[in-house]
């Protein structure tokens, strides 16, 4: 039996590769979202960076397209300090953050205790993330970076670890499902970032202008959805894009090659423009293929079609005054 020669791991000082945080480790963090999503079980999609909170400015803002949350991130290439703790709870205020990750190369114990404190005393529906960024590399090879999480909601690895061991069959079938669309959408079409499906009826992908996404999702038992979700967070500015779009219906229909639902849902606070076809998760392999297909090809259409037009419709959209209660 041979030995197999194996590497020496060395750890990079995290300024070796970004020499400053705000000019170099930011902006990457921003474009390589992704991984840190992968570590979270989150799908986030970034809204901003050096976001104005009062005469601050948060890092990072983003979103959960999984769950539709906001996610504020703070990064600090050194060792965490209280200044930091103080602005990260501040940003969290000012964007009403439903998760909050601070990354940094060292989180000092007294900061990790107080992130798990925060997790115990704030409600269920908010999340403190503390994560350590290390840079990586074996020999001679190229860095490679490495988030590590040290601390978390007091449930959120059980929780994941239950709902990855024992999955529903209706869950795992969405999961196989949209693994597959997302895989496609990935690697044939370079049409997202996104590497985990969800056990979820629905998957949401960036647009890239905050507020708006492109999604696909059993929406009823019997029919499959492909969408625009419109949702700026104010009722009258939705309102308000939606009928900029919404005059131009006859040529996006003539262009996208079929006819579109146009739904304002004034009942509602987004609204959504929309394409349908009989469809269920409990199909056969067979029309699942079909349906994936059908999903996959409307949802290039949406972007080929609509995309361009985006921030036109945007730079178009008056200052309203929300109305929505």
């Amino acid at each position: 039996m041979t030995t197999q020669q194996l590497g020496a791991l060395t750890r990079m000082k995290a300024r070796e590769v970004w020499p400053n945080e705000a000019r170099d480790f930011t902006p990457w963090l921003a474009s390589h979202i992704g991984q840190l999503g992968d570590v979270l079980d989150m799908q986030l999609d970034v809204e901003g960076q050096e976001a104005p909170v009062g005469s601050f400015s948060l890092d990072v803002l983003a979103r959960d397209l999984n769950t539709d949350r906001h996610v504020i991130i703070e990064n600090q290439l050194e060792r965490t300090d209280h200044d930091h703790l103080g602005k990260l709870l501040t940003y969290a205020a000012g964007y009403n953050a439903d998760a909050v990750i601070w990354i940094s190369t060292e989180i000092r114990e007294e900061h990790r205790q107080a992130l798990d404190w925060l997790n115990q005393r704030t409600d269920t529906e908010t999340e403190f993330y503390g994560i350590v960024v290390e840079v990586l590399r074996i020999g001679d090879s190229l860095p490679a970076v490495n988030f590590k999480l040290v601390a978390f909601p007091n449930e959120w690895r059980k929780t994941r670890s239950v709902a990855k061991s024992e999955p529903s069959e209706r869950a795992e079938r969405y999961r196989e499902y949209f693994q597959k669309l997302i895989d496609e959408l990935r690697d044939v079409h370079h049409f997202t970032g996104a590497r985990k499906a969800q056990p979820q009826g629905w998957c949401s992908f960036s647009s890239g202008i905050s507020g708006i996404s492109y999604g696909t999702s059993f929406a009823q038992k019997d029919r499959a959805r492909t969408e625009i979700y419109i949702d700026f967070g104010e009722g009258a500015r939705n309102k308000h894009f939606f009928d900029l779009v919404q005059a131009e219906a006859d040529q996006l229909e003539k262009e996208f090659g079929e006819k579109i639902s146009w739904e304002r849902l004034d009942d509602r606070r987004a609204c959504k423009i929309a394409v349908y076809r009989p469809g269920s998760i409990e199909a056969e392999a067979d029309e699942l293929q079909q349906i994936q297909e059908w999903a996959v090809q409307r949802l290039l259409r949406f972007k080929r079609v609509f995309g361009p037009r985006l921030g036109e419709w945007l730079s178009d959209l008056p200052d309203v005054q929300d109305e929505t209660p």
